[in-house]
């Protein structure tokens, strides 16, 4: 069953429950109301005959009887209530009303032989199928007692029709709870049903084209808003994703088809010199490596984009000490280290990766290798520094684009991936990448963090002097 179904059902449930609760209490207070304006009507007959009995046949009661004494339709005359006297010893005489034998408890046998004036006792008799509201009424002073007594059919007949409209009220109650409950329900779960119908859409049509109306501010509008806000970023990785796939493609087929020549030249290896025999192997070797080093950051690229790493506190200090280490084991390289204390909440090892990267990239341009590589680290801004031929203004902003290689960079290794990995880590820390000319020459490239990501300093912010790592 649907959501909409369910809720009306639930409303209409609602509405039956409280309409049919309020219909028994307002039954049974009319019900408590007519009994006891009859038991009012009786005693006061009752008492009535008692001060002087010849006033019986002047006090009717509200209900009717036919010819043969069943209750009748209202049309005929107006009954008296019926009036007995009970002498001491129990014997009755009729003094008004219909003639109907009323029995005499023993109750009333003791109020008419010795009960004090006004001691009574009040009772619901039925005689012949009909029910009567009875009350004895004794005289005192050994005179007997009185006997009053009307019946009760009419008062039922006004109960049923009482119990007809109530009936009659709780199923209007029910029907317009029903209907209340539909247009509640469609109205509840119209946004829900257009999610739905989005979510399903999804597999099939690009997520950019999709948008869910946003109304209101209430925890629906804020799921149509998530939802909205989810589908731009399914769009956007989506786009990334293919982006990556032309990018990587248009990358991989030059050495692919460098190899696949080389390949053919193979089979008459026999037939080529010397020297050209180890020009084909040399150029097979360096196809081979740039191949696996591109897909080697191919799979850096994406590890760099996963958000399943936990946060955590890291020391960029620490971080960068060890990505210089490992620069210096492969290279030779020293690295300066000028880096405060300042610890931010991210993720380790892609916050290490990009730092690595910012380092190889700079040992790779600094091809001379005389002078050691600067990293400076102030407040969440990590910068490396190297004296290579700088970068150009209009290549600043490029850099760090996927398998972007600027024009010095030509004829050296990697696969222009490396700066892109950096730009990606620093987003994924809420912050920004940097590139520009080093002043003295050379490049100085780097990235930030957010500023909500630094963590409180425990000792005061002092800058850290230069240390070598290598």
């Amino acid at each position: 069953m649907s959501l909409r179904p369910r809720f009306t059902l639930a409303f209409t449930a609602v509405g039956a429950l409280v309409a049919v609760l309020v219909g028994v209490l307002s039954f049974r207070a009319a019900s408590d109301r007519v009994v006891d304006g009859a038991n009012r009507t009786v005693r006061l007959v009752a008492l009535a005959v008692a001060e002087e009995q010849d006033t019986a046949q002047a006090l009717p009661y509200a209900g009717t009887r036919d010819s043969d004494g069943h209750p009748g339709t209202g049309d005929e005359a107006e009954q008296p209530a019926i009036v007995r006297a009970v002498a001491t010893d129990g014997t009755t005489t009729h003094l008004g009303g219909p003639d109907v034998a009323l029995p005499v408890s023993d109750t009333g046998r003791a109020l008419a032989a010795s009960g004090a004036a006004e001691q009574e006792e009040a009772t619901m008799i039925e005689v012949a199928g009909d029910t009567y509201c009875q009350l004895t009424i004794a005289l005192g002073e050994g005179r007997g007692a009185l006997q009053a007594a009307i019946p009760l059919e009419p008062t039922r007949d006004v109960l049923v029709g009482v119990a007809q409209e109530i009936a009659g009220a709780v199923l209007a109650v029910v029907l317009a709870a029903a209907g209340a409950g539909w247009l509640l329900a469609r109205r509840i779960t119209r946004p829900l049903v257009r999610l739905a119908g989005a979510a399903e859409e999804i597999s099939a049509d690009d997520p950019a084209d999709r948008e869910v109306p946003v109304d209101g501010r209430d925890e629906v509008a804020r799921l149509s808003a998530s939802f909205n806000t989810m589908l731009r970023r399914l769009a956007a990785s989506r786009a990334a994703r293919e982006r990556l796939v032309q990018d990587a493609a248009h990358e991989v087929r030059n050495p692919l088809t460098s190899l696949t020549t080389n390949a053919s030249v193979l089979r008459y290896v026999t037939e080529l010199s010397p020297d050209d025999r180890d020009r084909l192997l040399d150029d097979v070797e360096d196809e081979t490596r740039e191949l696996g080093h591109l897909v080697h950051e191919l799979v850096g690229l994406a590890l760099s984009r996963s958000r399943d790493e936990a946060e955590e506190p890291v020391e960029l200090a620490e971080v960068a000490g060890r990505a210089a280490q490992r620069l210096h084991r492969r290279t030779g390289r020293i690295v300066l280290l000028d880096a405060d204390d300042r610890v931010v909440r991210g993720r380790r090892q892609a916050l290490d990766r990009a730092v690595s990267n910012l380092l190889e990239n700079a040992a790779k341009f600094d091809g001379d290798g005389e002078d050691p590589i600067e990293v400076h680290i102030r407040r969440g801004a990590i910068t490396v520094s190297d004296r290579g031929p700088g970068i150009d203004a209009a290549d600043a902003e490029r850099v760090f684009d996927r398998f972007h290689r600027t024009d010095t960079a030509h004829g050296l290794p990697g696969s222009g991936l490396g700066l892109a990995i950096v730009r990606d880590v620093a987003q994924a820390h809420g912050g920004t990448v940097f590139a520009r000319t080093r002043s003295g020459g050379g490049a100085a490239v780097g990235f930030t963090v957010a500023p909500s990501r630094l963590l409180p300093a425990t000792e005061p912010d002092v800058a850290a002097a230069p240390q070598e790592r290598g």
